[in-house]
């Protein structure tokens, strides 16, 4: 008896949140952006947004499915007394129209009162979920503030720089915590999948096409995990495009993956990168030039664990490519099919290389310094 009342009970509670709709966004207590903002309006709703955000501190506001136009960016505060989360529904899209001030971002986290503020509950703020829209003229999301910011399991389509992480608020370092999103640039010349100048963030599980730098990294103590970008533009200024772009040292790449880029992984100034289980392919051959590794200037990085899949059809295939002669770097455990590879520069870091081959292959370090200065 008593069961069949717990049952019947159960039922009747059921019918009645279904009755007066009742969500689970209700339930978790969230503001549901569509309560006062509709979606699929075809209307720019970007004031509208923004004002929820503003009247809402230290809340989840929670975005259905649906297309939600904006004229403008969307800020959210970096003080933790004033923060929020915004969380999307998978297929609920915040999409820029009209003209956009170039660089500009059409979510930018921590882009008002920012703050340094670890301490104090709210500063662990983030975007999770759903599809941003740049539509050609707008970069995706910018972390422009604050620590402690995540964003998770959103996909950023058509932006110029899919991701965006600023200088952070505590001297420099921005703390974020990035994973499972995927970016489609805008296939153009300036197309950028993630630009990284904050320092010390957590980059895991993400996919990056139509770039023509897939990650721009100018900062230090980050680490990169399972990222993955590939390049299928239209190979204007081919050779200049990259996988992975670095400009300062102390960063670490684990099992991350250049596809078709004409340079797999770049260096530009001095300074250790650690690179381990990184590789690099080409499904078909490009321009006919196509190089793993290019160190700008001494190669001081190490890596271990490397694969260069190069296409059997193009003119130079080349590991390592060097721009001055001094260097500490090291390679182990290279992967490669020699017989395609045009130059032998990757042979003197070799770690487990004779003397001997190391000291033939320093001829071709010269060339390659050589080639350096004159280009």
């Amino acid at each position: 008896m008593k069961k069949s009342l717990s049952l019947l009970l159960s039922v009747v509670v059921l019918f009645s949140c279904l009755c007066i709709g009742v969500t689970a966004e209700d339930n978790k207590g969230y503001i549901v952006v569509t309560d006062t903002i509709a979606a699929n309006s075809g209307e720019d709703v970007a004031d509208k947004i923004q004002a929820l955000i503003d009247a809402n501190p230290n809340r989840t506001i929670f975005f259905p499915d649906g297309e939600y136009l904006v004229s403008k960016p969307i800020y959210t505060p970096a003080e933790p007394r004033k923060s929020v989360s915004l969380e999307m529904s998978d297929f609920a899209v915040i999409k820029a129209i009209g003209d956009w001030t170039y660089g500009e971002a059409v979510i930018q986290l921590g882009g008002k009162d920012p703050a340094n503020d670890t301490h104090t509950p709210g500063s662990n703020y983030s975007l999770e979920g759903g599809i941003i829209d740049g539509n050609g003229v707008a970069n995706g999301i910018s972390i422009n503030s604050g620590r402690e910011t995540a964003v998770r399991d959103t996909s950023i389509k058509n932006t110029v720089v899919g991701l965006h992480i600023m200088h952070g608020a505590n001297n420099g370092s921005s703390d974020a915590d990035i994973t499972g999103i995927n970016i489609i640039g805008t296939g153009k010349t300036d197309s950028v999948g993630i630009l990284l100048e904050g320092f010390d963030n957590t980059v895991t599980n993400v996919r990056i096409g139509h770039v023509f730098i897939g990650v721009h990294v100018n900062s230090a103590g980050n680490i990169l995990r399972n990222v993955h970008p590939v390049y299928y533009s239209d190979y204007t200024d081919y050779q200049n495009s990259c996988g992975f772009l670095v400009e300062k040292g102390n960063n670490w790449f684990d099992y991350c993956y250049s596809d078709q880029f004409a340079v797999g992984f770049r260096t530009t100034w001095y300074g250790v990168n650690t690179f381990h289980d990184c590789f690099c392919y080409w499904y078909s051959a490009g321009d006919g030039t196509q190089t793993a590794f290019k160190a700008d200037a001494a190669f001081d990085s190490v890596v271990t664990n490397f694969n260069a899949g190069f296409h059997p059809d193009a003119e130079n295939c080349i590991v390592l490519s060097v721009g001055a002669i001094d260097g500490e770097g090291s390679i182990e455990n290279l992967t490669v099919d020699e017989d395609l590879v045009t130059r032998n520069t990757h042979k003197a870091y070799l770690k487990d290389a004779f003397f001997l081959t190391r000291w033939l292959a320093y001829f071709d370090v010269i060339i390659d310094c050589i080639m350096a200065l004159t280009a």
